[in-house]
């Protein structure tokens, strides 16, 4: 399970070194990705300090730092 979680983490980081801000929405269906699977990844950046959350009204944008 860590390595599924670690390699959606790579492929999180990945997709956001090539965007700007997104939603988790937006996030989840460029990559295909399930709800849970999305969630870990960014757990897992998040446990990195890699990634910032920025949250507008109740809309969650995510990007790197």
């Amino acid at each position: 399970m860590n390595e599924l979680i670690g390699n959606t983490a790579g492929q999180v980081w990945e997709y956001l070194s090539n965007n700007d801000e997104v939603t988790m929405t937006a996030l989840k269906k460029d990559l295909s990705l399930k709800t849970d699977e999305a969630t870990m990844a960014l757990g897992w950046l998040a446990r990195e300090d890699k990634i910032n959350f920025n949250k507008k009204g109740s809309t969650v944008k995510v990007s790197l730092k």
